[in-house]
């Protein structure tokens, strides 16, 4: 059975963005913002360029303003307002490393080193990921939820619903889950491919299970902007330069993704 993805005559509708974090959960911390801010301020930016670019397309938002979503919440606002694509933005960041200061004599004489705990600020670059495979059997509730959209249009037809007691469910979730997991791929891989356009350090495209993409039943990428954590991409991911960049790799990636899906 083709995928509606695939379908002769699909048209993208509809694309849920989600900011990472917020409210009282704030997500890594540089030495002047948080994940949680720099997230939302990327996500509305990317969300104005994207109704900007493709007029017809839906634009929705898992959050805008600084409350805290759950997770769960976020995959199922993806889910019931059946998007095509669904994007997290989120900002990385290293924990602190030990490093030797010094020595400590103990009490027989003999000296050991001691140490501190500092920030890693050397790690930089950008990264997107997509749910990891062997956690793909999370997708079935999720592809359920929005079976609607996942099937061919005569699908009450053909299949009389989508009833979960049909052998035949289990070889449909399958096929979705695979492309779903191809799709994912190809808008990741794009979005990368901008960002080191730009200049962007390449860390590549990362496969984990992240529960978030793993309870979206569509096309699904989590990407890291840059590390919140290094002096010089803190500065550049709250720039207005540095935002824009990173919303135009986005934007860029959405439109080839959406012209390839379309046969245009």
């Amino acid at each position: 059975m083709p995928c509606r993805l695939n379908a002769q005559g699909y048209k993208m509708k509809t694309i849920v963005l989600d900011a990472g974090h917020g409210g009282r959960k704030p997500g890594a911390a540089g030495a002047f913002s948080t994940e949680k801010q720099v997230a939302l301020e990327v996500t509305l930016k990317l969300g104005k360029k994207l109704k900007e670019a493709l007029p017809g397309v839906r634009i929705i938002y898992t959050r805008t303003t600084d409350v805290d979503v759950d997770f769960l919440r976020r995959a199922e606002i993806a889910n019931s307002n059946k998007a095509d694509i669904f994007i997290s933005i989120h900002c990385n960041s290293m924990g602190n490393v030990q490093v030797k200061d010094g020595f400590t004599t103990l009490k027989n004489g003999k000296k050991v080193p001691k140490y501190r705990s500092v920030r890693n600020s050397a790690v930089k670059g950008v990264e997107t990921f997509v749910a990891g495979s062997h956690r793909l059997n999370e997708q079935d509730a999720a592809i359920r939820e929005n079976a609607d959209i996942k099937l061919e249009k005569n699908y009450k037809q053909k299949y009389d619903g989508y009833d979960p007691n049909d052998p035949a469910t289990f070889i449909i979730l399958s096929l979705f889950k695979n492309a779903y997991r191809d799709k994912s791929l190809k808008l990741a891989k794009l979005v990368q491919a901008n960002y080191i356009a730009d200049g962007r350090e390449n860390r590549g495209v990362k496969e984990q299970g992240i529960l978030i993409l793993q309870r979206c039943g569509m096309p699904a990428i989590l990407t890291e902007i840059g590390f919140i954590s290094h002096p010089e991409e803190e500065k550049y991911i709250n720039s207005d330069k540095g935002q824009d960049e990173i919303t135009d790799a986005i934007v860029k990636a959405v439109k080839t993704y959406k012209a390839d899906l379309e046969g245009k």
